[in-house]
């Protein structure tokens, strides 16, 4: 969503601690309700590589899994796990995470 909603001016990568074969067909149908595209998606392991390249690293509860790596930015975002989740409470998260995306977006140089 990051990525769709800031076109060029942010580069954002997706991945995850322990990532499954594929995306949660209950994100997939609630993001292409909202015009993400979703083509190229596939679940990727978070790595210390993609930390240190972030310049802000957003975790939704990975805890101690998640790499980190001083100097960089975190942000903590506690959203529900949408795996098993009913299709309304999947829309719920993407509009909750809709609201993160676009306050960190206003808050972003140049914004």
């Amino acid at each position: 969503m990051l990525a769709h909603r800031a076109g060029d001016e942010v580069i954002a990568s997706s991945a995850g601690t322990e990532p499954t074969g594929q995306v949660d067909p209950h994100v997939v149908q609630v993001l292409t309700e909202a015009g993400v595209p979703l083509e190229d998606a596939y679940p990727k392991p978070l790595t210390d590589e993609v930390v240190r390249a972030a310049d802000i690293v957003i975790t939704m509860g990975c805890g101690d899994a998640c790499p980190v790596i001083p100097g960089h930015r975190y942000l903590a975002w506690r959203i529900a796990d949408p795996d098993g989740t009913p299709i309304a409470a999947v829309r719920n998260i993407r509009e909750a995470l809709d609201t993160r995306i676009t306050a960190l977006l206003d808050s972003l140089p140049g914004s």
